[in-house]
């Protein structure tokens, strides 16, 4: 009965083509967009959502951004496991996609800072119900992204006959195609939007997590607009606890004859014939051949996934001004997907069909360790990056009310020292800053060292009144040229005119030394402005994505293209499980900070991953590529040819026997 009900959907399904492809497959590469644009939308602003906006520290911040990320990749295996033992691809795609809408619904929720902003001044009150609604949020997205993971790509190639194997590959390029350009444009928005005011706060979070829930909304509703449409394979029980029982059971069969008077097997999995059938073994070998394949790849999504956090906090130091724009620091990420939709095509329509006409073989594993290559140089360059992030020892001596000098020495640290006299004290170097100005802002404030009140102003801002020996609140400038208004106890104005860069921070000493406003008040450059641009990480970003596309689109089929039938959603999860361990290697090495300097630490994942893919070479050079359909079917033609045998060895001779002596062979039946 299932066996007719397949055939009948498949003839169904090969009548409703477009351009030879299953009319459905759109559907699914929609539905792939908005769910892609609704995941990196969120994700593209989310460490400095952390940070500017829960507060949190930037290793903090980079934690809990590869701790999601990381969850996002483990929950496919229960996603694989629903979809394979119990509901179904399709079944499981949309059920998590509603607990999927669900969370980025929430995440929204927890950005909006009136729930606990009382006092209206733009900021939360407190933290906690934020943090508790963004952690929920963030669960309920990784699980319902993580369970969907592998049963989309696979759904997809499930909708292919087996004489559209051409048009099968080229979906799995143009399904990749779509996932960066969901991320492309959700990079560009998202940042946007998020960089609105909204209502009393400076930044709109809201907004910018309020979209991508938006669109995974439509994602949901366009996948299942298409589900007349669908092949929908019904789930074969629950495959992965049999792997489990069947690879135990051979171990155990192993161990209890591994005594040398019983004679060897070709594979160690054939000791679990006595149990399991030659078909489950098979498919068992081939799971067990191509996961161990992917033992090195974590090391490639360790470097990989580092655009989000290191990468990301990497551009913050640099200038993102672009004549009269100003680029924030998550559209660099923008970079990636952008080579992604320029460089597939170009490696699908001209570089590999050049190589195989060059006869090299260029096989699935050799890509794949290219792009593993690529991906090291990538963070060569990185680590080539200038350590922009420097103060250099200066030394600047300043009278205050009359009094001896002060020297102020700046140090190659964030901490200024001061040299205390009667006169002033160094309190106000309690709320130094730690780190560059967020948004792209320079932090400015002001020291009073005369013996009365000032205040001190610049266009709309009021710096407020300073009292003698103290400072002033920091006030955030744009990039701009900005003059300051002094105003003296006795009513007597001065105007101090200085051009701010991009990211930088100032103390101005308002000094009783004599002579005009420009003399009198002293700059110190707390924090050095930004001179390289953002455009010095393109390198490496080209190459990050040249590995991207070698090693990941690769992956991708290559994963389908060795699962059997009946595993090909546990195969996917294993594949994105790779990405999981790798992103808690960069947690462990960033936890561990035995690397001070950020250069040393990308020269560490380089060499690492150089390692990793002269191991990952040997091991491809000894794999041998399996075709799952025909092992199968012959497999199974094997066990009829096998029944027949033994039939055949009754029926013929009962024939024999009826010819001959009939009545012999009457008594032979009963």
């Amino acid at each position: 009965m299932t066996d007719d009900k397949e055939k009948s959907a498949k003839k169904v399904k090969s009548k409703i083509e477009c351009f030879g492809y299953p009319l459905s497959i759109f559907f699914i590469v929609v539905n792939e967009f908005c769910e892609r644009f609704s995941y990196y939308g969120m994700r593209a602003v989310l460490t400095l959502y952390f940070k500017n906006f829960l507060k949190w520290d930037e290793d903090l911040s980079t934690s809990i951004y590869h701790a999601f990320t990381a969850l996002c990749y483990l929950t496919p295996i229960l996603g694989a496991i629903i979809a394979d033992s119990w509901l179904g691809k399709f079944k499981t795609i949309v059920y998590l996609s509603i607990v999927y809408t669900i969370g980025q619904v929430v995440m929204a929720i927890s950005a909006i800072t009136e729930i606990t902003d009382g006092n209206s001044d733009g900021k939360p009150d407190t933290l906690t119900i934020h943090v508790v609604l963004s952690m929920v949020g963030l669960f309920l997205i990784a699980f319902g992204t993580g369970g969907i993971k592998p049963c989309v790509a696979a759904f997809g190639g499930d909708q292919f006959q087996d004489h559209q194997e051409k048009q099968r590959s080229t979906f799995f390029s143009i399904f990749y195609l779509s996932i960066n350009a969901g991320s492309l444009l959700s990079t560009l928005i998202t940042p946007i939007m998020k960089a609105q005011k909204c209502g009393t706060a400076e930044q709109c979070y809201p907004l910018a997590f309020g979209i991508p829930a938006a669109l995974m909304f439509v994602a949901l509703i366009v996948f299942i607009a298409g589900s007349s449409m669908y092949y929908k394979a019904e789930p074969q029980g629950n495959i992965i606890l049999q792997v489990f029982k069947c690879i135990g059971f051979a171990l155990k069969n192993r161990f209890k004859h591994r005594s040398s008077k019983y004679p060897k097997r070709e594979h160690w999995m054939d000791w679990a014939t006595e149990k399991y059938d030659k078909l489950l073994i098979a498919q068992v070998k081939m799971v067990l051949k191509v996961l161990f394949l992917y033992i090195p790849l974590p090391m490639f999504w360790a470097l990989f996934d580092q655009q989000g956090s290191r990468w990301t906090f990497q551009t913050t130091t640099m200038d993102g001004s672009f004549g009269t724009l100003t680029i924030q620091p998550e559209h660099m990420q923008m970079v990636n997907p952008i080579l992604i939709l320029i460089l597939v095509p170009i490696m699908d329509s001209l570089v590999y069909p050049l190589i195989k006409k060059c006869h090299l073989n260029f096989t699935p594993l050799k890509r794949m360790t290219v792009g593993m290559f690529f991906a090291a140089m990538a963070f060569v360059a990185a680590a080539a990056t200038p350590d922009f992030l420097t103060y250099e020892t200066m030394e600047i001596n300043v009278t205050f009310n009359n009094s001896p000098p002060v020297t102020f020495d700046l140090k190659k640290s964030l901490r200024q020292t001061l040299l205390i006299t009667p006169n002033i004290t160094d309190s106000y170097l309690i709320d130094d800053l730690t780190e560059k100005p967020a948004l792209a802002k320079n932090d400015i404030r002001f020291v009073n060292g005369l013996s009365a009140n000032v205040s001190v102003k610049a266009d709309s801002e009021d710096l407020g009144v300073i009292t003698p020996s103290s400072a002033s609140n920091y006030i955030q400038f744009p990039k701009a040229s900005v003059t300051f208004v002094i105003t003296y106890i006795n009513g007597s104005q001065c105007k101090y005119s200085t051009q701010f860069g991009f990211g930088s921070s100032y103390t101005f000493l308002i000094s009783s030394k004599s002579g005009n406003c420009q003399e009198s008040i002293v700059a110190i450059e707390d924090i050095k402005p930004s001179t390289i641009p953002m455009a010095w990480q393109i390198p490496q970003y080209f190459l990050i994505t040249m590995g991207e596309v070698v090693f990941s689109v690769t992956g991708l089929e290559f994963s389908y293209s060795q699962a059997p039938s009946n595993m090909k959603s546990v195969l996917q999860a294993g594949w994105l499980f790779s990405v999981a361990v790798g992103n808690i290697i960069v947690m462990i090495v960033a936890e561990a900070g035995t690397l001070p300097l950020q250069w040393a630490e990308y020269l560490l994942f380089a060499s690492l991953l150089v390692a990793v893919c002269i191991i990952f070479s040997i091991m491809a050079y000894f794999y041998t590529y399996n075709n799952p359909v025909e092992m199968e079917a012959q497999i199974r033609m094997d066990e009829n040819e096998k029944d027949k045998k033994e039939k055949g060895d009754i029926f013929p001779m009962e024939r024999k026997d009826s010819a001959e002596n009939p009545k012999e062979a009457k008594q032979t039946k009963i």
